[in-house]
């Protein structure tokens, strides 16, 4: 069976530190992808991505609600909660993947680490740019709610996504306060917002490489996109 590593958040409380991964996520490389979840720790120092990469076939970057440090990519602050620790083992090991051409998938804040490991920029808070909207979801709202349909994304002509699944629209969840400002070098727009705003990318003419602003995890099999994107990440773990 080939193994995903599924990079994970560093969280401290009450005087102890963990390394954590959402559950959804590991079922979603489990049962969507068909590989073997490997939670990747993201201590200090951090593990050599060349350690990593010899043992895992590809990488899962998820979600999570801490944020890069701004000082990543020339931004300033920061005002919200960042992970140092993630953006220490994350941003590294995205560059040295590529290299490497190993399979990679990036969801929320890994869509922006994608973005900002190969040179792109972030709006910190995009509610606040002028003719962009509110992407974020109601803390107060239910699961089932904040992760619920949100808004459509129009999918790139010709593009990954489009390919995958056939569809030239789509509607996803949306759940995050920041976004791509400056696309990273050799990024392609897989998918835009009503706004404009990039909720999707790729890297083209290497192995799979696509990054999402939204979350397919939540409920993968329930949703034809969501299935299409973990069967084609696992397809692309076999080189």
């Amino acid at each position: 069976m080939r193994c995903v590593g599924i990079v994970c958040d560093f969280r401290r409380k009450d005087g102890m530190a963990s390394h954590r991964a959402g559950e959804e996520y590991v079922d979603a490389i489990r049962g969507g992808a068909g590989a073997l979840p490997l939670l990747i720790p993201v201590g200090d120092p951090p593990l050599s991505p060349d350690e990593i990469l010899a043992r895992v076939d590809g990488l899962l970057f998820p979600g999570s609600p801490s944020n890069i440090e701004p000082a990543r990519y020339g931004g300033e602050g920061p005002r919200t909660h960042i992970d140092t620790e993630r953006d220490a083992t994350a941003l590294a090991l995205i560059r040295a993947a590529i290299a490497q051409d190993k399979p990679l998938l990036a969801i929320c804040r890994g869509f922006q680490e994608l973005n900002v490991a190969l040179g792109g920029s972030l709006h910190q808070h995009l509610h606040e740019v002028p003719g962009r909207l509110d992407h974020r979801e109601d803390p107060n709202a239910p699961l089932e709610v904040q992760y619920g349909p949100a808004h459509g994304v129009t999918l790139a002509q010709g593009g990954l996504l489009a390919k995958l699944t056939g569809e030239t629209a789509i509607t996803v969840n949306s759940l995050h306060g920041q976004g791509i400002d400056r696309l990273a070098p050799g990024l392609a727009i897989e998918a835009t917002a009503p706004d404009a705003q990039i909720e999707a990318v790729s890297l083209r003419r290497r192995g799979f490489v696509l990054g999402v602003q939204w979350h397919p995890e939540w409920n993968w099999s329930e949703n034809p996109v969501s299935r299409a994107i973990f069967a084609a990440f696992g397809a692309g773990l076999a080189g």
